[in-house]
C-alpha cells in the first residue's frame, strides 16, 4: 500500500515540476493538470478579478475612453457628412461668405454664383443650375442663411498652429491670437527681414542689431522708404490739383451690354449719350480686349475709351477718371488718363478699367448695367 503513496507523491511532485530530469513531457502535462483543477477551483479567476482590480485608477479611466472614442468617430463622421451636405455645387468647397440657392434647393457659394451669370453674360445664354438646369439670377435665386451659419460653425483647422476652431472665429484667431502665426519685426521699417512664428518676436526683438545702426547704414533704406511715399501721394496731390481747375464736370453713367454683328458676336458695353462741360459724350467698354472667347478665360478685364461726339472750334485738352458709383460695392483703384480731343482725334485709346482683380469683373459682367462716376476736367491755357 505504500507504493501507490509514493507514486502519488510522485505523481504530485512531478506536476509541481521536481520530476526527475529524464521525465520532460510528465512536468508539462502535471503543470497543465495542476492549472486545470486551479481553473475548477476558480484561483485563476480570482487571479483575474485581483489583476482587474489592481489598478483602480485604471479602472476608472478606461470606461470614459472607450466612450470618448465612438464620440470622436461619429464627429467626424458627420462633419464629413455635412462637408458633402453644405458644399458649392460648382467649386465643391465649403462657402467662405455668401451662399446661395436655385428654386430647387441647391447650393452655390458667392463666388461661383456670380460667375455663372457673368459667364452667361458673356456666352449671351440664359444662366442655369449646374445641378437641376433650372434658371438662376439675382432675382430668383437667394440666400440661405440658416446654411451660412451651419457652415461659420464647422469646425476647420489653423493654418499655423493646426488646432481646430470654428470657421466663424478662425480668421480672429489668425490674425490676433495664434502663437505660430507669422509675423514680422518691429524694426522692419528700418530694413530688418526678419520673419517668423509669434512667440519668437519678443526674443528676436531683444537680440536684433538694426536699432543699433548707425545713421549712413539707414539713409539707403530711408530713401526707399520715401520714393514708395512720393508715388503714393503722387497720385492725391494730381487729384487735388485737377480739383483747383475752372472748369470741372461730372455724371453718373450705366453701361449697358449689346452685341457686335459679327458672325461670332462679342459682347461690348456702351453708354447712351450724355452731356458734361457743354459737350455730348459716349463711353465704350470691352471684355478682354475683345477675346474671342473670354468665357474660357479665368482671368478677366475690361477696358473704356472716352468718345467727344460733339463738333469742336478747337482742340479740347481734358483729364478723366472713373469712379465706382455710389451704390456699388465695386473696387477701383482712381487713374487719371489724359487726352487731347478734337475733330479728328476724338476718340481715346482703350485704357483698362482699374478693377482689382477677376472677382470684381465678374461683379461687374453679372449686373444687368454697369454703373459708374465719371470726372472731367478741362485744361485751359
Amino acid at each position: 500500500q505504500a507504493r501507490p503513496v509514493a507514486a502519488a507523491a510522485g505523481s504530485s511532485s512531478a506536476g509541481l515540476g521536481v520530476g526527475a530530469p529524464g521525465g520532460g513531457m510528465e512536468p508539462a502535462a502535471g503543470g497543465a493538470v495542476l492549472a486545470g483543477m486551479q481553473e475548477e477551483a476558480g484561483i485563476g479567476a480570482g487571479v483575474g478579478l485581483r489583476r482587474e482590480g489592481a489598478g483602480p485608477e485604471a479602472d476608472q479611466d478606461a470606461p470614459p475612453k472607450k466612450r470618448a472614442r465612438p464620440q470622436e468617430g461619429e464627429a467626424v463622421k458627420l462633419e464629413e457628412r455635412l462637408y458633402s451636405v453644405l458644399c458649392c455645387t460648382v467649386c465643391l468647397d465649403l462657402p467662405k461668405a455668401s451662399v446661395y440657392q436655385c428654386t430647387n434647393g441647391h447650393l452655390m457659394c458667392a463666388g461661383c454664383f456670380i460667375h455663372l451669370l457673368a459667364d452667361s453674360r458673356l456666352k449671351e445664354e440664359q444662366a442655369t443650375c449646374p445641378n437641376c438646369r433650372c434658371e438662376i439670377s439675382k432675382s430668383l435665386c437667394c440666400r440661405n442663411l440658416a446654411v451660412e451659419k451651419a457652415v461659420s460653425e464647422l469646425p476647420c483647422d489653423c493654418g499655423f498652429c493646426m488646432k481646430q476652431f470654428p470657421r466663424s472665429v478662425l480668421e480672429r484667431h489668425q490674425k490676433e491670437e495664434c502663437q505660430d502665426r507669422v509675423t514680422q519685426c518691429k524694426y522692419k521699417r528700418i530694413g530688418c527681414p526678419w520673419q517668423g512664428p509669434f512667440h519668437e518676436l519678443t526674443a528676436h526683438e531683444a537680440e536684433c542689431s538694426h536699432p543699433t545702426k548707425t545713421g549712413n547704414e539707414l539713409m539707403d533704406i530711408l530713401d526707399e522708404m520715401d520714393q514708395n511715399h512720393r508715388k503714393e501721394m503722387q497720385l492725391y496731390n494730381s487729384i487735388f490739383s485737377l480739383l483747383c481747375f475752372e472748369k470741372i464736370g461730372f455724371t453718373e453713367v450705366q453701361f449697358r451690354p449689346y452685341r457686335t454683328d459679327d458672325f461670332i458676336t462679342r459682347l461690348y458695353y456702351e453708354t447712351p449719350r450724355f452731356t458734361v462741360l457743354n459737350q455730348t459724350w459716349v463711353l465704350k467698354a470691352r471684355v478682354n480686349d475683345s477675346e474671342r472667347n473670354p468665357n474660357l478665360s479665368c482671368k478677366r478685364t475690361l477696358s473704356f475709351q472716352l468718345i467727344l461726339k460733339s463738333k469742336v472750334n478747337s482742340a479740347l485738352e481734358c483729364s478723366f477718371l472713373l469712379l465706382k458709383g455710389p451704390y456699388d460695392d465695386v473696387k477701383i483703384k482712381p487713374v487719371i488718363h489724359h487726352h487731347v480731343f478734337s475733330n479728328d482725334a476724338n476718340e481715346t485709346d482703350y485704357v483698362p478699367l482699374p478693377i482689382i482683380d477677376s472677382v470684381e469683373c465678374n461683379k461687374l459682367l453679372a449686373a444687368k448695367n454697369i454703373n459708374l462716376r465719371l470726372f472731367i476736367f478741362q485744361i485751359q491755357k
